[in-house]
């Protein structure tokens, strides 16, 4: 067997990476493509490698040089017009090479798991494409197989059809042809296709043609949960380098994203704290139904989105205020803000990152191994401290700690006893026992407590983070008023606004959802409470925090199951007042999800 790399193209889209050298000498995390190849095929037994070069031939070559003599043959074919043709003429020069043995076709811009080439060359069956089941970062040639592998048909992007996603497969990129194929079929047809349609085409095109015949030698063969990319531009290069990074630049790098994991759709993010059970089918479709409208209308401004955010919270228009998420409306909160500002930790910290560290008066949480706390811990500790304002998260994030609506209310007495603002994030409020009876969110409520201010992420409970929707209600009117200023006008999109106009249908199937949810949530709770390695905190919101209580550290833990499972949480340690306790917080998500990430933790103990 050998191996054929096509590296002739210029790869303009990488831009400064590739001003002068060819795509395959691009790093990936400190190595060059060509050398994390080459030392994949020197695993296998291959007599020779044959490597298409074009632009910047020479450096490649140079590069190359002799440091794989003991281990590859290697043989160079030119491409001398790489700038205007495709990898069909590139693969057309090297066509007599192709035929005097079995070869792997691989193109030279694609990174993967050290498995998968063992994986297709030592596969039984003679002729096979790798594949992968169509995601959304996927772009390029797909295919459609059959019930005994066999590529059925080749889909170019033309023919690509959003509501047939499911029935595709993404060409890898990576083939095997044996000897006869390739002389038999492939190059015969290569060379017709060549001689009909001219040399700027793409060689997966002449295999489209071959699928046509009533006798067809391709199967696919699927490379499942193994990692692969193909490195097209810079932000392809960006989330390569993210999957394939060492344990603990994985981790960074997955951490400094703040979010857009739906890029790397294999992972299960259990720092993800949204419902998993709302929104409804229904809802999305109804949403889908007004993509086009919606993507080329402009929104409303904040009168109407603040009406349309009054009628489903049930409180006065003049009372409420909608954020481009709740982090929108923190910000200039906080900004409006003077004074010592008393915090419980540990926290979200949105909010005391908008403070200076002389300003905050912080209550720890952390002298109790529950992190348990109450209204009656509150006012004591704060009794004799000069505070301005007093912010109580309800559920708290991380510990889940939960204090009843009434005992709420007595705090929020306390503050309008002191002339303190009393500012309650409720954005986990719904996913609590009796969470029907325990928003604040009311405007007798509002009205007599004056000092009240409520913020609430629609992106939690709701399952809509995409949207990016919060709210923020006080009755104290100028504030909501100064506010309303402080945000754009149109600090919200039209798909968010639409949300708002259509959540009232959906009511009753959002109160299904979070009993569904609270079950669910009891389901895990048992579930992890027979790791032997974590102690499980009791939580009223949509995660649990953990000790980790032996075998690993909390950063260990995190690593692991994000580089052997794929699974991100959260590791608390970088919480204040949580610094080497060995704390983790985990999202609750669907049953199979769920059951996933106990899978992982029980196999970890052993």
């Amino acid at each position: 067997m050998q191996a054929i790399i096509l590296a002739a193209g210029m790869g303009r889209r990488l831009g400064e990476k590739t001003r002068e050298n060819t795509k395959c000498m691009v790093e990936v995390n400190g190595v060059r493509l060509i050398d994390r190849l080459l030392n994949q095929l020197a695993g296998l037994d291959l007599k020779r490698v044959v490597i298409v070069v074009g632009y910047k031939a020479e450096n490649l070559k140079a590069h190359i040089a002799h440091r794989y003599d003991d281990r590859l043959r290697i043989e160079y074919v030119e491409n001398p017009v790489y700038d205007h043709t495709n990898n069909i003429y590139s693969l057309a020069l090297a066509k007599d090479k192709m035929q005097e043995d079995d070869t792997l076709l691989i193109e030279s811009d694609l990174i993967y798991s050290d498995r998968l080439l063992p994986m297709i060359a030592e596969n039984p069956y003679p002729n096979l494409a790798l594949v992968a089941k169509y995601e959304s970062w996927m772009d390029g040639t797909m295919v459609r197989i059959d019930a005994d592998s066999h590529v059925t048909s080749f889909v170019p992007k033309k023919a690509f059809r959003f509501e047939e996603a499911d029935q595709y497969y993404k060409t890898v990129n990576i083939y095997k042809f044996s000897q006869e194929f390739s002389r038999n079929k492939y190059v015969p047809f290569l060379e017709a296709y060549c001689q009909a349609l001219g040399n700027n085409e793409y060689y997966e095109q002449v295999l489209s043609v071959i699928t046509l015949l009533d006798r067809n030698d391709l199967k696919a063969l699927p490379v499942g949960n193994e990692k692969w990319y193909e490195i097209d531009d810079i932000q392809d290069l960006d989330i390569a380098e993210t999957l394939f990074a060492g344990h603990d630049e994985m981790l960074h790098r997955f951490n400094y994203r703040w979010g857009g994991h739906w890029r790397f759709p294999k992972m299960l993010d259990y720092c993800y704290l949204v419902n998993p059970y709302f929104p409804p089918k229904r809802l999305k479709d109804e949403l889908r139904a007004s993509f086009d409208v919606l993507l080329t209308e402009y929104p409303s401004g904040m009168y109407v989105n603040a009406l349309l955010a009054a009628k489903n919270f049930g409180v006065s228009q003049d009372y409420i205020v909608v954020g481009n998420g709740a982090a929108e409306l923190i910000k200039s909160l906080m900004e409006t803000l003077t004074g010592k500002t008393g915090i419980i930790y540990p926290t979200f910290e949105e909010y005391p990152h908008r403070f200076r560290k002389e300003d905050i008066i912080a209550f720890s949480a952390a002298d109790n191994d529950l992190l348990r706390y109450s209204a009656d811990d509150l006012m004591h500790f704060y009794e004799d401290k000069n505070i301005s304002q007093l912010l109580l998260i309800n559920p708290d994030n991380p510990s889940g700690n939960f204090i009843a609506r009434q005992d709420v209310l007595r705090l929020a007495d306390w503050c309008k006893q002191r002339h303190v603002r009393f500012i309650v994030d409720e954005s986990f409020v719904d996913f609590s026992d009796d969470f029907e009876e325990n928003s604040l969110l009311s405007n007798g409520t509002l009205e007599t407590h004056p000092e009240l201010i409520v913020v609430k992420s629609i992106s939690k409970s709701y399952g809509v983070p995409g949207l990016r929707l919060g709210i923020l209600a006080t009755a104290d009117k100028d504030l909501i008023a100064h506010i309303k200023k402080d945000v754009s006008i149109w600090n919200i999109n039209s798909f968010a606004e639409f949300f708002m106009q259509i959540y009232g249908k959906y009511e009753n199937e959002y109160r299904e959802a979070c009993h569904r949810f609270i079950a669910e949530r009891n389901r895990l709770q048992s579930l992890l409470e027979t790791i032997p390695y974590l102690r499980v905190l009791p939580t009223q919101a949509n995660y649990f925090c953990c000790q980790v209580t032996s075998g690993y550290t909390s950063a260990e833990l995190t690593r692991r199951l994000l580089a052997d499972y794929n699974i991100m949480i959260k590791d608390c340690d970088t919480k204040m007042t949580l610094g080497g306790r060995n704390y983790i917080r985990l999202s609750v998500r669907n049953e199979e999800d769920n059951d996933k990430l106990v899978a992982a933790l029980r196999e970890l103990a052993r």
